[in-house]
């Protein structure tokens, strides 16, 4: 039996969705299960000996791209199709995929598309995300298993991370401490640049640490602006990883500051401790689910709210101050 699983679109979403497709694994152990994913999340999925392979799925949704995308899954025969999406997109995949057995919730439409959909719990808006996927399982009538978050990485891919830091001047005798204060969803989630170079002097000034900062290419400017509030620079590379390097170089932190994204949950499945600060969204939905991690999070009236940028004065980020975050730091130094 073959088994394909639409992965999510984010890589935070992605990480969490693992669990659901382990406990799929479980419950058909002689199945080969494979994952669909956008390129941007593929590599999540490589390490896990339960995935037999990845298929790359096109950045856009257009007639070309689903066309293409139908054309490689059909020729990989395919028994059953679960959805980890709710987009009818995605379901639309499968169907002209032409997989006979096609799982998912029943959301966005798509009910005429799936062979076995599963209706939202009541209540669902107050579960974690994790949960979400777990409870698609469950709702299939399947088995789930503990609901816990992992991403294995290599000894090479720690080693070649290890290599990088080292050939920054990195000293690893040092606490290292890697700042993430980008978030793709817009900068609403964002703490800014100020706290975050603030507490990067700090954890330098009081605990000697070295200070890496992450991101995508995108947000180079935003770590430029922490870098230039610094007068002992920070180690950028910042546009200059994928998601394996940058899972090796977080392996090798003793800490992870990050506002709500999707390396966080990459930290938060390797166990390294979190420092997460929340603004506009809820952590009870999209935190890190598993220890160490902590949250920091003010309530404000206006909580939450689905703005990608405030149309206010970002008093929900503006409130939590860098001498707060590090006080909290100081748990796992």
């Amino acid at each position: 039996m073959k088994i394909v699983v639409r992965a999510p679109n984010w890589i935070g979403d992605s990480i969490l969705a693992i669990p659901a497709a382990y406990s799929l694994s479980r419950n058909f152990p002689h199945a080969q299960i494979w994952v669909a994913a956008k390129h941007w999340v593929k590599e999540l999925f490589v390490s896990h000996d339960f995935i037999k392979g990845i298929i790359s799925l096109p950045d856009d949704d257009g007639f070309k791209s689903l066309k293409d995308s139908v054309r490689k899954i059909k020729s990989f025969h395919f028994d059953i199709g679960v959805l980890l999406t709710n987009s009818f997109s995605s379901a639309l995949l499968f169907y002209l995929s032409k997989i006979p057995e096609r799982w998912g919730y029943n959301t966005d439409g798509r009910r005429v598309l799936l062979t076995r959909g599963v209706a939202l719990k009541k209540g669902e808006d107050s579960s974690h995300q994790l949960n979400y996927y777990l409870d698609l399982i469950s709702g299939l009538g399947l088995k789930t298993s503990p609901p816990k978050i992992s991403l294995p990485v290599t000894e090479e891919e720690k080693g070649k991370a290890k290599e990088m830091l080292l050939s920054l001047n990195v000293n690893l005798t040092k606490p290292l401490a890697i700042l993430n204060p980008g978030a793709s969803y817009g900068p609403s989630k964002r703490w800014h640049a100020r706290n975050y170079a603030k507490l990067a002097i700090l954890l330098q000034d009081r605990k000697k640490a070295d200070i890496l900062i992450t991101g995508s290419k995108d947000e180079a400017e935003l770590a430029e602006s922490i870098a230039s509030l610094m007068a002992k620079k920070p180690f950028n590379l910042t546009g200059k990883t994928n998601l394996r390097l940058l899972a090796g170089l977080i392996s090798n932190a003793d800490l992870f500051i990050s506002n709500d994204s999707g390396p966080m949950h990459i930290a938060n499945a390797l166990k390294i401790p979190v420092i997460a600060i929340f603004g506009p969204t809820n952590p009870s939905y999209t935190g890190p689910f598993q220890q160490p991690a902590v949250v920091i999070k003010k309530d404000v009236p206006c909580w939450p709210c689905s703005y990608r940028e405030c149309p206010f004065d970002h008093k929900c980020m503006i409130s939590i101050d860098a001498e707060e975050v590090f006080e909290t730091c100081q748990r796992f130094l």
